[in-house]
Parts: C-alpha cells; sequence; structure tokens
C-alpha cells in the first residue's frame, strides 16, 4: 500500500469562524485521482483553498507528506486573467518562479528541462510563441495546466477545470488529466460539476452536500466503485 499524499484530520472550514462543513476525514494515496463533488455553496472551493494551503481551517488540520512547494495549483477560471498579454511560453515559464523564494530573470537548466517536460506532456509545443489571450479556452487551460505541472512533481490541485469549455475541449482535457496521472504518477485533486466524468475518469470521490438536520453525514468519501453502488441504492 502507497502511503497517504493528503491527509484531513477532523477538519472544519468555513470563513470568519463560521462553518461550512464540519469533522472531515479522509485521505489518498500518491498517484490517486480525487473528485470532490456536490452541489453549488456546498463548500467544494472554500474546502480545495483549505487543502491548497490559500485559507486555513477553523480546526482540524490537512496534512501533504511531501513539500508543498511540490504541488501544482490551477485556480477557478474567474481568479485567472485571461487578457494577460504574455506568451504561452512565458506563462509557463512563470510556473517555476513559486518554487523559489526570489525572482530570478533566468532559468536553470533542471527548470528548463522540467518546463519543456511540461509543455510536452500538455501538448502545447506548436502554440508556445502565441500570445495566451488569443488562444482558445481549452488551449488555454492546457497552458494552465502546464504551468501547474512546472511545480506539480507530486500532485496538482484544480479548481472546476473544464467550467466554461465546449464538450470537445472538455473531454480532451479529462483525457490529458487521466493521462497526466496514470503515466507519470501524480495525483489529482479536482473540483467537478461533472459527476459522471468523475465516475469514469477518477479512483475516489469527495461528495459534499448542503447541511439538512435530517441527515446525519453532510459529505461522503470512498472509491469510485462505493460512490456508484451507493447511488443506485439510493
Amino acid at each position: 500500500m502507497n502511503k497517504p499524499i493528503l491527509e484531513a484530520t477532523d477538519l472544519c472550514i468555513g470563513y470568519d469562524g463560521k462553518s461550512i462543513l464540519d469533522d472531515i476525514c479522509f485521505s489518498i494515496e500518491s498517484g490517486s485521482y480525487l473528485c470532490i463533488v456536490g452541489e453549488n455553496g456546498a463548500g467544494k472551493s472554500t474546502l480545495l483553498k483549505t487543502i491548497s494551503g490559500l485559507q486555513k481551517p477553523i480546526y482540524g488540520t490537512v496534512h501533504f507528506n511531501v513539500h508543498r512547494r511540490e504541488i501544482g495549483y490551477l485556480p477557478q477560471q474567474a481568479a485567472i486573467r485571461y487578457d494577460f498579454p504574455a506568451s504561452a511560453q512565458e506563462i509557463i515559464s512563470s510556473g517555476a518562479l513559486s518554487r523559489g523564494k526570489w525572482y530570478r530573470p533566468f532559468y536553470n537548466k533542471e527548470e528548463k528541462e522540467r518546463i519543456a517536460w511540461a509543455c510536452d506532456k500538455t501538448g502545447v509545443t506548436t502554440f508556445l510563441g502565441q500570445c495566451f489571450r488569443e488562444l482558445s479556452g481549452g488551449q488555454q487551460q492546457r497552458v494552465l495546466l502546464a504551468r501547474a505541472l512546472v511545480t506539480a512533481k507530486n500532485a496538482v490541485i484544480l479548481d472546476e477545470p473544464t467550467a466554461g469549455l465546449d464538450p470537445e475541449a472538455t473531454k480532451e482535457f479529462y483525457e490529458l488529466l487521466l493521462k497526466i496521472n496514470r503515466d507519470e504518477k501524480i495525483t489529482i485533486i479536482m473540483v467537478t460539476h461533472d459527476i459522471e466524468g468523475a465516475k469514469k475518469h477518477a479512483t475516489h470521490v469527495l461528495e459534499l452536500k448542503n447541511r439538512n438536520p435530517e441527515e446525519e453525514e453532510d459529505f461522503f468519501f470512498g472509491m469510485v466503485s462505493d460512490y456508484i453502488e451507493r447511488g443506485r441504492l439510493r
């Protein structure tokens, strides 16, 4: 059995001391593919921000058994400036800067090799010289994934990465993530509204629910096979 890459223990998340979700406990092994699903307002993005370290939990712990500098992050589209006047190459290369403490106007050999690797794995080499804002939605997401992969030696965290993409671009992005997960053994942690896509591609599902006094739990965590069987029994 692989060592857990992520462990959440007695986790309570929310804002300004007001909880959204309480007593969340789960862990995933290195190389897993976790999809976080659920209704709007259930706390998916808040949980993801807490996992990624962008927001502190009210109580409880989130622990990665790898260095956080080796975890890539792709935020929601609303948090990204798609009109940024830079080339795809510049956007991707900037991912190496997050691995160091200070800004540097150059990249060492290891970083250059990692950037080239990320470009190859995401299939963006043919449009590296193009301005980011002139690319299609699917191409832009590939560029941002490549940027995250420059850092992501162990895991990549994504917040609704296919929102706004057309069906074909969504399909291609899912296939790309699955290939990276399977071939490179990089752990995927992703928030998505696409439950069918989660069933098809993920190894684990964490489903969050809006609070209901009549239900004992406001989340489910388990293998995809258990999640599908649970849906059949409802």
